[in-house]
């Protein structure tokens, strides 16, 4: 195994936190300076070669208990590029090798520090951009749940090999009963966490709200309103707003891209044609639709099955409605959104499936629970029963393949 290295943190802030790990880390750090005792900061020189590279911060991680289970010498850098250039090279030269990006993550995981699901919420975690989403990634419910669900699965399988070895045992009709109403319960527990699947998966990629109506019945300045910023053009002319243009907006603590699309009508002009196609194409795989109309208009017709909210829009102008100019109604619009957002992206609380992978792993679990339950020999069961204890390791990671560890590992960045 090698020894391997790579800052923790972004280029170009005041200090640069550079992790070593691997089997060599502690002799490696130990020819750039004297190193302190373990879990002890201690500022050092570091020099390589008679030459000074920086005065550190330098931590020492002793073997299991370290982040990734192996030795591990965390030094804190001052910023500059030319610092860690000249720190990479001298533990390059010292025979450490840049990690790649997840190394550290799947060498942790490797090492029994974490499971693939934390792996998983960690990713997520380092990409929330909204409370809702921290408050996924951080929650924990999903190993929780897991963890709990195997325990059970592992109870059932027992219970099925006493009935596959002691089938002259006359043993009481109410140990079959039992098993198979612990595995309808077990399986109509996951079969509820693929329901809210969508959700928990929508609240981790982002919401899209798409703002549909007529030529000039106040979209633009609505989505400017929304976005709080000038992001698409508004002018009186009628068909201003050709293509979809969107902006990512935080409502109600959920990520929610928000499009404005070309206004609804009869056209011969062809571009503007092409655009209202679009806008109603993307209308049609929205979210959440916000149907806008002007005073004495009427308002769009949602596609079937997408959730919609009908706004009327230029209350400045008289009557009733949001005015995106003056602000008027709009305190109360934003929070309506908001409360939409949340809607779509509860689990009601089941555990959080995320992420396809998790999605796969379950379905596949309640599929063979299906099968056990459709089955009254017990060697026949007993094999389903394993097979969807299998399906819930590969959640785990238990029984992972390479290509599974690659597909989790490599959207992680280098310093992790």
């Amino acid at each position: 195994m090698s020894t391997i290295f790579g800052p923790l943190t972004g280029a170009g802030g005041a200090v640069t936190l550079v992790r070593v790990s691997g089997p060599e880390a502690l002799r490696i750090a130990a020819a750039l300076c004297k190193l302190p005792a373990p879990r002890r900061a201690s500022v050092r020189r570091l020099a390589h070669e008679g030459r000074v590279l920086d005065e550190a911060l330098v931590v020492v991680f002793p073997a299991p208990e370290s982040f990734t289970g192996e030795d591990v010498v965390e030094v804190s850098l001052h910023g500059g590029r030319a610092v860690l250039a000249a720190v990479s090279a001298a533990l390059v030269a010292l025979g450490a090798r840049p990690a790649e990006g997840g190394e550290f993550s799947r060498r942790a995981y490797a090492n029994g520090k974490f499971s693939l699901l934390d792996a998983e919420a960690m990713a997520d975690l380092i990409a929330a951009q909204t409370e809702a989403q921290r408050a996924q990634a951080l929650e924990g419910a999903l190993p929780g749940a897991c963890a709990a669900w195997r325990e059970r699965l592992r109870l059932l399988m027992a219970q099925q090999e006493a009935l596959i070895d002691f089938p002259d045992e006359d043993l009481p009709p109410a140990v079959e009963a039992a098993l198979v109403a612990g595995i309808l319960l077990l399986r109509d527990e996951m079969e509820a966490a693929l329901t809210a699947a969508p959700a928990a998966e929508r609240l981790r990629e982002g919401l899209e709200f798409v703002i549909l109506g007529a030529p000039n019945a106040g979209k633009s300045t609505l989505l400017n309103a929304l976005a709080g910023e000038e992001v698409a053009i508004v002018a009186a002319t009628p068909g201003t707003t050709r293509d979809a243009v969107g902006v990512r907006v935080d409502l109600g603590g959920v990520p929610v891209h928000l499009t404005d699309t070309a206004g609804l009508r009869e056209t011969t002009d062809e571009v503007e044609a092409e655009g209202v196609k679009r806008a109603r194409a993307r209308a049609a795989r929205a979210d959440f639709l916000i149907l806008v109309a002007a005073p004495g208009e009427a308002f769009p017709k949602a596609p079937e099955g997408v959730p919609h909210l009908r706004v009327r829009t230029k209350a400045d102008l008289g009557g009733e409605g949001v005015s995106a100019r003056t602000g008027a109604g709009m305190d109360e619009l934003r929070a309506a959104l908001a409360a939409q957002a949340r809607a779509l992206t509860t689990t009601r609380g089941a555990p959080p499936l995320a992420r396809p992978r998790q999605v796969a792993c379950i379905r596949d679990t309640v599929a063979a629970l299906d099968a056990a339950l459709a089955l009254h020999e017990p060697e026949l069961r007993g094999e389903e029963l394993r097979a969807a204890a299998g399906a819930l390791a590969r959640l785990v990671g238990a029984m992972g393949v390479e290509e599974v560890l690659d597909a989790v590992f490599a959207g992680f960045c280098i310093g992790k």
